[in-house]
């Protein structure tokens, strides 16, 4: 019979940490704590926000189903729907060419590679709903800037990833053509890239989900869509009114949802 027991106190699969990783994993927990503590969190809250939350519910339902309100949110809606669909188009087209910089060994050196790369990176490090602030001040209030700040969101999000999927791109068609004397636009256009193709598509379906949501909230800082009547809603206590946006914002990005994960089987066959 095979002995189970651990005389030694632990599996031999467990290896006992060193003084540097204990210190390591103490020092994670207590930042931990100290986030917990930062942030506010408290038991007491926790315990008696159930109430709380069940006299917004009560006083939220039933949703408010006027026709006139519906057909008013539903015009915003629609409008959220511009704003991102049509600040999602002009982001993923102005991916590609940011992206062929940004990607690797492709065309640009590698000095222009990390310039470009940590331009992304800062674009995806200030959030969405900043960057519509920005252009609220830059272009005035309305739909405008709430697509400016979609396609600048866009742009951080799938040039990114735009240029890994280059990078990870089967090399062998590129390095035929190569072989051959093609230049180096030649080979990224007529390998590169298309071998990247349903890697480009799953992350232009998943840039547009995004858009949408993102979408959704932009009219809180006045840059159009749904969000003012969200915020209408709970700065006048029209309960009924925010659960009915609520809802409606829910229902489309869902739909949204669905519908790009059905795109996406269609065209490339499988989920990413």
């Amino acid at each position: 019979m095979t002995d189970t027991s651990f005389p030694m106190g632990l599996p031999s699969r467990y290896e006992r940490p060193s003084a540097l990783a204990f210190l390591v994993y103490a020092a994670a927990i207590v930042i931990v704590l100290w986030s917990f503590a930062g942030a506010g969190f408290s038991i007491d809250k926790v315990i008696s926000s159930p109430p709380r939350f069940a006299d917004f519910i009560d006083r939220a339902f039933p949703p408010n189903l006027d026709p006139k309100v519906l057909a008013r949110l539903g015009w915003k809606m629609l409008e959220t729907l511009q704003i991102a669909l049509a600040g999602a188009v002009i982001g993923i087209i102005l991916s590609v060419p940011i992206a062929l910089l940004a990607a690797r060994g492709l065309i640009a050196p590698t000095w222009i590679n990390q310039i470009v790369r940590t331009g992304l990176g800062f674009i995806r490090a200030v959030p969405d709903i900043a960057w519509a602030l920005v252009f609220v001040v830059a272009v005035g209030l309305g739909p405008f800037a709430g697509m400016l700040a979609i396609a600048i969101d866009t742009i951080g999000f799938c040039g990114r990833f735009f240029a890994d999927d280059m990078e990870a791109a089967d090399k062998g068609p590129s390095e035929s053509l190569t072989a051959t004397g093609a230049r180096k636009l030649d080979v990224v256009a007529c390998a590169t890239i298309p071998a990247a193709m349903p890697a480009f598509i799953s992350t232009s379906l998943f840039a547009t989900e995004k858009a949408v949501r993102s979408s959704t909230i932009l009219g809180l800082v006045g840059a159009g869509g749904i969000g003012i009547e969200l915020k209408v809603g709970f700065d006048l206590f029209d309960y009924p009114t925010a659960m009915t946006v609520i809802l409606m914002i829910a229902v489309v990005v869902i739909s949204i949802e669905y519908l790009s994960g059905w795109a996406r089987t269609k065209i490339i066959g499988e989920q990413r």
